[in-house]
């Protein structure tokens, strides 16, 4: 070949793969392309966390819609994690497992605030002024995951065979183990102390085999063994989850005093140490006073329909009469005592086996009792309730200070008597329920943000339920509460609002008229409505008006209602 020929050749193999080279380095295409393919998104769907503990939490939801647990206002600061070794919003998990908990119910409402005790005190005073935060929390929430020891066992095993230099074959396999512990609280917020026995301390046992799989976790309660299955890279923090949710459960139950076992897997307390022990620590530490013991008991059996009468503490002959049905109807003796055999046997049945009576036994005060002029009394929970301050925000009843829940001092013995049946019906027939609601001085128009005091006086034994509709057209219930748990207002002490519970009642700065509306039954009804007009003390009722609410009273009580409003004016 002669010398131009292949001078040509070159250049054109030049040129070929230049060409090549400028296809390689192509970039602009390829981009576009796999942007396209990454914006469809991951294969699968998100999926929820679902730990073995999610079950619990709906158990939960019902078992505290079944005891009346309402108006339980909690207080979480961040949960930090003193082993410095996992990255997990702890927080966050709780709050996502108060919620689940509370989904029917609503019986819990959690705040989430600081991390340190300075911000729960700067919390605490902002929540007295800001709008934003119109109830301030009764219980704190603190603690820790206090405890994490990685490959706190570990092992391995290999096996290997060879013909060299021709065939080497080898096997091995290992697995470890490590502790993730989490410890929580409930103080008080009226002075932060530790709430005695209303603690969680529970650690899992997280399995590891292979490299970088994490095997399943196990945790251990009232003896039995709950496990959980993890994948990949997700152990720790799934595993602290399940913990977590372990510990809303078991919070909630100590808290409110219901038996939470049952939503653990434990059919028979009885025959399990811890929930015995447990029982027993419940029983003896509320007969001490009688009082909380007494009062627990007036509650739960008002409640299903057993009683009615006063929760104050005090044993009269409609609650001894009710007592004495309410074991009869567990299987015990006719004896109208609160042992630990009849407290037991209370916290381990299915109450909805249980039928209700035609009629429950009701107290009547007898008439030489008479009360103080403009006295107002206060439920049990109420009786402690201290740090009266002032609220700014406008008239909603908001909450002014904080209370711990707990139970009345002794009053004076009295004589009390329980109506029959036939002899109440008598005396409804001839006195028609009626309710009066009244500003003490008189008057119906306030200054802006002057303070409103009513009477609220029904023309028998009755139970009063109070609702205001603000200035915005948003219902709040705010009688009763969280300082007054016991609807039950009797015809010859009036109650006065809002006394001596920890809120205001106040004109709104803007002027607009206000109602204010509660309604008088002569049973309690609060288990009977939806609970979406319950709903939590303080707090707007999404949806709600006053005509829904009046109608649901009105089926609640059967047609015997007694109704009374207050328009709320402006000077």
């Amino acid at each position: 070949m002669k010398p131009p020929q292949v001078a040509r050749l070159l250049a054109l193999a030049a040129s070929l793969a230049a060409l090549a080279g400028c296809q390689t380095l192509e970039v602009k295409q390829p981009t576009i392309d796999q942007t396209n393919e990454i914006r469809k998104g991951p294969e699968d769907r998100p999926q929820r966390s679902i730990t073995g503990f999610s079950h619990a939490l709906r158990c939960m939801d019902t078992l505290l819609l079944d005891y009346g647990v309402r108006d339980v206002t909690m207080l979480t600061e961040e949960i930090s994690d003193e082993t410095k070794k996992l990255n997990a919003g702890t927080r966050d998990m709780l709050i996502s497992s108060v919620s689940d908990m509370s989904r029917r119910s609503r019986a819990v409402r959690l705040v989430a605030f600081g991390k340190d005790t300075a911000n729960v005190i700067s919390y605490l005073a902002s929540a007295q002024s800001a709008a934003a935060y119109q109830a301030i929390p009764l219980y704190d929430i603190k603690g820790s995951v206090s405890q994490f020891d990685e490959n706190l066992i570990k092992n391995q095993k290999d096996l290997g065979i060879g013909f060299a230099p021709f065939i080497n074959l080898g096997a091995a396999k290992d697995a470890g183990s490590s502790m993730l512990a989490l410890d929580l609280s409930v103080l008080t917020t009226s002075d932060m102390a530790v709430l005695a026995g209303v603690t969680s301390r529970n650690s899992v046992m997280i399995l590891k085999q292979g490299s970088g799989i994490d095997g399943d976790a196990a945790y251990h309660k009232f003896g039995i063994n709950y496990s959980m299955n993890l994948a990949k890279a997700e152990g720790q923090t799934q595993a602290l989850r399940g913990l977590v949710e372990l510990a809303a459960v078991e919070l909630i139950g100590k808290l409110t005093k219901t038996p939470y076992w049952s939503c653990l897997g434990v059919s028979d307390p009885k025959k399990n140490d811890e929930t015995r022990l447990e029982m027993f620590d419940w029983y003896h530490a509320m007969a001490a006073t009688r009082i909380e013991l007494i009062a627990y008991f007036q509650n739960q059996l008002r409640r299903r329909g057993f009683y009615d009468g006063p929760i104050d503490g005090e044993f009269n002959p409609a609650i001894d009469e009710a007592i004495s049905n309410y074991r009869a109807a567990l299987g015990l003796s006719r004896e109208a005592v609160l042992n630990e055999e009849f407290f037991y046997a209370f916290l381990a049945a299915d109450h909805t086996r249980i039928k209700r009576p035609e009629q429950p036994a009701r107290y009547v005060a007898p008439a030489s009792v008479a009360a103080a002029p403009g006295s107002s009394p206060v439920a049990a929970s109420a009786a402690t309730a201290t740090t009266a301050t002032t609220a700014t925000t406008a008239t909603t009843a908001t909450t002014a200070a904080t209370a711990a829940t707990a139970a009345t001092a002794p009053a004076a013995s009295a004589t009390k008597t329980a109506a029959t049946p036939a002899a109440e019906t008598a005396h409804a027939q001839a006195a028609p329920l009626k309710l009066s609601l009244t500003s003490p001085k008189p008057q119906t128009r306030f200054a802006r943000g002057e303070s409103i005091s009513l009477a609220l006086a029904p023309s028998q034994d009755a139970h009063v339920y109070c609702y205001l509709q603000d200035e915005e057209a948003k219902v709040i219930r705010f009688f009763p509460n969280r300082f007054a748990r016991d609807s039950r207002v009797a015809a010859a002490q009036p109650l006065t609002l809002p006394g001596a519970m920890r809120f205001q009642l106040t004109m709104n700065t803007k002027g607009v008229p206000e109602t204010i509306s509660c309604f008088a039954t002569q049973r309690d009804v609060m288990a009977s409505l939806p609970q979406a007009l319950v709903g939590t003390d303080f707090e707007p009722l999404p949806g709600a008006s006053l005509e829904l609410i009046r109608g649901a009273f009105l089926k609640a009580s059967g047609g015997t209602l007694a109704q009374e409003n207050f328009r709320v004016q402006a000077k």
